[in-house]
């Protein structure tokens, strides 16, 4: 059965819906899987992209406030990480996937280079979003694991450096999407969304170049991450071991340890965060790498089409998901989300009385 149904000129965004009615039945499941996914996303893309600009909002607000009882160069780094995640919602969510899923094609954006101008934006957006999250999980490394660097690096100048560094960095490496594209869109749920130019599929070169790009984002950081809190476990597992051997000592010292329970508390936002970015991540990664080897002419196994469809479900939903890690992690985060949730019925009961 054909698999090009996103180029067909269908009057209702929710054919897959009636498509799967008729012919249930007779589709093998691999099928089923792959248009009850396709379907769903007229209604998980809008939903999620709302859901997505509005926590990525208000984690932005209450970061900036600086009343969540965590460090400047700690605050930076989040506040980096959720305008990354908001830039990705727009550019990938609301102006690539939700046209996509409801086959809207702009015709009037044909006659000037926009389709190359989004996808530079949009990688760009996504490159940093990602290094965003290897920037902060290196600065708690050091935090933790390098006591002597620690005071130079852990600052909220570098941090401010560093960030403005992946920025810039993020921008050049994608600078060649804007070559790899021509002006116009096509429906189509790929890696590369724009109609491409004269054998760029087919290009040895220019599919050398994109495997590269998906190696250095997010392979790189998958490995750095993983690497970076190995580390980590292992210096605090160590510190933990010989802060008890002293403590064991000492009938004088209380048996709380503030050090041990703020270094607890750090630990578990890094590891979640990290987690997060990591599970729902892979999926795309594999699906992106794996497609475009295939180009290369590596590789005998072609991955079913629903996977690609989840592993960019996921991907996205990685876009909206640290506010609730916050929320769930960070007492004080907890507190603020609440009194600024809370605000609009508190202050109409005042205004009222």
């Amino acid at each position: 059965m054909g698999r090009n149904l996103r180029t067909m000129d269908w009057n209702s965004p929710f054919w897959t819906f009636e498509y799967l009615y008729v012919y249930y039945d007779s589709l093998p499941l691999e099928d089923r899987i792959y248009y009850a996914l396709f379907g769903s996303q007229v209604i998980y893309y809008p939903l999620l992209a709302a859901v997505g600009i509005f926590v990525n909002l208000l984690t932005i607000m209450i970061l900036s406030r600086g009343k969540c009882g965590l460090s400047k160069c700690v605050t930076r780094y989040l506040l980096a990480m959720a305008v990354g995640d908001l830039l990705v919602v727009i550019t990938d969510l609301i102006l690539r996937q939700i046209p996509i899923a409801y086959q809207v094609h702009f015709q009037f954006l044909d006659s000037i280079p926009v389709c190359n101008i989004h996808a530079v934006l949009l990688f760009a957006a996504t490159d940093c979003s990602v290094w965003f999250t290897v920037t902060f999980t290196f600065d708690r490394f050091v935090a933790i694991c390098c006591e002597k660097l620690k005071s130079k690096y852990c600052t909220e100048k570098t941090a401010a450096v560093v960030l403005g560094t992946v920025s810039v960095l993020g921008c050049l490496k994608n600078m060649f999407w804007y070559f790899m594209f021509r002006q116009q869109y096509l429906l189509s749920n790929q890696p590369w969304f724009c109609e491409t130019t004269n054998n760029v599929l087919e290009s040895r070169v220019w599919a050398a170049i994109e495997l590269l790009h998906y190696i250095l984002t997010p392979c790189v950081p998958f490995v750095l991450i993983l690497l970076l809190n190995a580390f980590t476990v292992r210096h605090i597992l160590v510190a933990s071991s010989a802060r008890r051997r002293l403590r064991t000592h000492s009938s004088r010292e209380s048996p709380r340890d503030p050090e041990m329970e703020s270094r607890r508390k750090s630990i578990i936002l890094l590891f979640v965060i990290s987690g997060n970015f990591i599970l729902l991540w892979a999926v795309f990664t594999l699906t992106c790498i794996w497609s475009r080897m295939l180009f290369l002419g590596y590789g005998s196994v072609i991955a079913p089409d629903f996977v690609q469809e989840l592993g960019f479900m996921l991907q996205l939903l990685s876009c909206c998901t640290n506010t609730c890690i916050y929320a769930v992690s960070q007492t004080k985060f907890r507190e603020q989300l609440k009194n600024v949730v809370t605000y609009p019925f508190t202050a109409c009961v005042k205004f009222l009385k």
